[in-house]
């Protein structure tokens, strides 16, 4: 039997390599991707959604507001917690008054006298007195201080009856300073101008620093001044030289306009001019409208309107009066100036807007800061707390009338 080969291991093969395709080459985006919403690709199971339940006892109350939320640094408000409603309401009502909305607040005023015990009370008392003493319903006052003696058990204040001070009262020349370009809107100084004149209170404008004035104006300190001349009343008009110039050179003869302000110019030459410049700017307005100009008339001597020391009353007090509204006081600074102290005499003023009341502070300020003593006496009190209202009870001592 043939012998058979020995066994041999085969040789190893090399290892398989499979060969991977390659990736084809992305093909460039035409758009940008659209925002995608990351959400679990394997949510759990849930429970359908089921309506919330509302029972009776469900009570969203304002003190569950403020518990949750007033507390929030983001969302706070900051207001004032347990501010006195008595100042409250007499805020309210002053203001109103101030604004010349008597009805409301005389309204508010009955209903504030029964809300508030009678030392709380008083003050509101004292308010709708004086309202209705503004106001001139003297039927309703008096029926108010029988209902006052009732709840107050005390005596009731009594009307009074307004006199207009007399011309010895006031302590020298009222001063009045004339200033900038006056227009309808600020043209109170000549208003209480007028009062004067009307009252036969000699005066004293200081023109100096005044520019110009309206057609309105113009006509009625023509008025004025010529009421003066020919009722006697002394208005001594200073530095006016300046104004005269401006005015006269702004008023062309030919040109038929600003009648009330040439008028004016004739007046001031009256007081100021000569006859000569006088009779040629009265043939200018005669040419220009055709009407028949003022005469030139000879006035009396002049006279200081700045009584001697010794012949100056003992009331050295300002006397304001009437209703006080967008006035801004310029005529009181010459007041201030004349002394360490003013008294500024309120006690025939019925009503004074929240504006003045702010404008007397800013003329109070500087000369308070300078150590002048300012006095206000006697304003009713409707007045005096929209005085405190303002801030003018820490610039002057307010003296208020008792009852």
């Amino acid at each position: 039997m043939p012998e058979r080969p020995a066994a041999r291991p085969r040789p190893a093969e090399p290892p398989v390599v499979l060969k991977q395709p390659e990736p084809e080459a992305a093909a460039p985006l035409a758009e940008p991707l659209p925002d995608l919403e990351f959400t679990n690709s394997n949510p759990a199971p849930s429970a359908p959604l089921m309506p919330l339940a509302v029972t009776d006892d469900f009570d969203f109350s304002g003190e569950d507001f403020d518990r949750d939320f007033t507390e929030s640094s983001v969302m706070a408000i900051d207001v004032e917690q347990g501010g006195d409603p008595v100042q409250a309401d007499i805020e309210q009502v002053v203001v109103m008054f101030a604004n010349s909305q008597d009805a409301p607040a005389r309204a508010l005023l009955e209903m504030l006298i029964r809300s508030y015990s009678r030392e709380e009370g008083m003050r509101f008392w004292r308010l709708l007195f004086d309202l209705l003493q503004a106001t001139g319903d003297r039927a309703a006052f008096e029926k108010l201080g029988f209902e006052f003696a009732e709840a107050c058990e005390t005596s009731p204040p009594t009307w009074r009856q307004e006199h207009p001070a007399p011309p010895t009262a006031v302590a020298g020349p009222r001063v009045f300073v004339l200033q900038g370009v006056l227009t309808g809107d600020g043209a109170q100084p000549v208003a209480e101008l007028a009062k004067l004149v009307d009252q036969k209170i000699d005066v004293r404008v200081d023109c100096g620093k005044l520019v110009g004035c309206d057609d309105d104006v113009a006509g009625e300190l023509a008025a004025l001044l010529r009421k003066a001349r020919r009722t006697g009343v002394a208005v001594d008009l200073e530095h006016v030289e300046g104004f005269i110039d401006r005015l006269n050179e702004r008023l062309v003869a030919g040109e038929a306009t600003r009648a009330t302000a040439w008028l004016l110019l004739l007046e001031l030459l009256q007081r100021h001019g000569t006859q000569d410049t006088f009779e040629e700017r009265a043939v200018d307005y005669a040419v220009t409208f055709e009407l028949s100009p003022p005469s030139w008339e000879t006035l009396p001597a002049k006279h200081s309107v700045v009584p001697k020391a010794s012949e100056r009353p003992r009331d050295e007090a300002y006397y304001l009066s009437g209703e006080l509204k967008n006035c801004r006081f310029d005529e009181l600074v010459a007041v201030f100036e004349a002394g360490e102290l003013t008294i500024l005499d309120f006690s025939a003023v019925r009503r004074m807007d929240f504006f003045s009341a702010g404008q007397l502070v800013n003329r109070i300020a500087p000369f308070k800061a300078k150590g002048c003593d300012i006095v206000i006496r006697s304003p009713n009190h409707l007045v005096a707390e929209l005085m405190a209202v303002v801030g003018l009870n820490k610039q002057a001592r307010i003296i208020v009338p008792k009852f």
